[in-house]
């Protein structure tokens, strides 16, 4: 539905945005990704009409948006901060812009009454946002943004005003919301939680340039760059050599086994990814291969462990997450071991 095609956008000496091409489906809920500064906010000004690219083309369903207005496009943008009017009601804050489109005074109390039951809010009509929490103040901004049945709904770090708790309920809300209205989705985010638990793809950005798009399990799980793998999760990263088809040669920890994720030539620098979950933790007296070292902490978040362990010849220590509450304590020596499928030797970025 929507074609992002070679945008480019600079400022000055700064390029915000390298020759971006995206395609985003009808119905899709998409996430462009990204730490700050990397382009995606840009992009999406660029798709909402308040900046302009110094190339490339906009089309959505086969028109060109960059040559319409702002109010001209069947687009709708969602603020971070929610932008609402603190002197109306919820009911007066959703209705505004469709008073501007001067529809009827009946059209507009049946959409209204509509949406406000889509998002949960029919018993805080009256109030105004000052006398809402967060979480609700955040539902009426999408209602006032969806009541106009945009193509397109534009959500720039919807949740990032939230605390943890509400956050996570309106993960769940969105994703519920957008199936229920059918809308395509377009939220940018530098969360990476809040980006695999919504979207139905992801585009990671990184100074401009879009370096991966996937499904979620597939970014994380198959990450094609080492930046990717870096930002996606948490991840132990390896570096060395290709040696063998499922070996990394490495000077300082030997022989290490992951599945390559494209033919790489032998003797080629690669990187060995290995997510935390992956990682088997034993006991120093085990026998058999893997790597050696010794507990600097445990951490338990209610369900999972995190337990750093620091081995010679790394700097970072290797991160290990297991179910429950772990057993092991500060200052064991342990043994970290893991499955060949359950590592990814990842090229070097050139």
């Amino acid at each position: 539905m929507l074609k992002i095609d070679g945008v480019t956008r600079r400022f000055g000496e700064v390029t915000a945005l390298d020759g971006v091409s995206l395609e985003i489906g009808q119905g899709e809920f998409f996430a462009l990704l990204g730490p700050s500064g990397c382009g995606k906010t840009t992009l999406l000004r660029i798709i909402a009409g308040f900046e302009t690219p110094d190339s490339g083309t906009v089309t959505l369903d086969g028109e060109d948006l960059l040559g319409k207005q702002p109010n001209r496009r069947p687009i709708s943008l969602m603020f971070q901060s929610y932008a609402l009017f603190p002197h109306m009601t919820v009911a007066k804050n959703i209705a505004y812009g469709l008073e501007r489109e001067k529809l009827s005074r009946q059209e507009i109390k049946q959409r209204v009454g509509e949406v406000l039951e889509t998002v949960g809010l029919t018993a805080h009509a009256g109030r105004k946002p000052q006398h809402l929490s967060g979480g609700q103040r955040q539902r009426v901004a999408l209602a006032r943004s969806i009541v106009k049945r945009p193509r397109l709904l534009l959500l720039d770090e919807p949740l990032s005003a939230l605390d943890k708790k509400v956050r996570a309920d309106m993960q769940l809300e969105l994703k519920r919301l957008q199936n229920e209205v059918g809308i395509t989705f377009v939220v940018v985010t530098h969360d990476q939680e809040e980006a695999m638990s919504l979207a139905d793809r992801i585009a990671v950005f990184d100074h401009g340039v879009v370096r991966q798009v996937d499904e979620p399990v597939t970014l994380y799980e198959r990450p094609h760059t080492r930046f990717v793998a870096d930002f996606v999760g948490a991840n132990n990263l390896f570096e060395g050599a290709l040696a063998a088809e499922d070996t990394l040669a490495t000077e300082d920890f030997g022989a290490l086994r992951g599945r390559p994720l494209r033919a790489l030539r032998t003797g080629s620098k690669a990187l060995l990814g290995v997510r935390p979950e992956r990682v088997r933790l034993g006991a120093a007296a085990a026998t058999g291969g893997g790597l050696k070292g010794s507990v600097l902490d445990v951490s338990f978040y209610g369900g999972i462990s995190h337990i750093s362990v620091s081995v010679p010849g790394r700097l970072k220590p290797v991160l290990v997450a297991v179910q429950g509450a772990s057993e092991v304590k500060p200052g064991a020596e342990v043994t970290l071991d893991w499955r060949t499928d359950d590592a990814v030797i990842i090229p070097v970025d050139q």
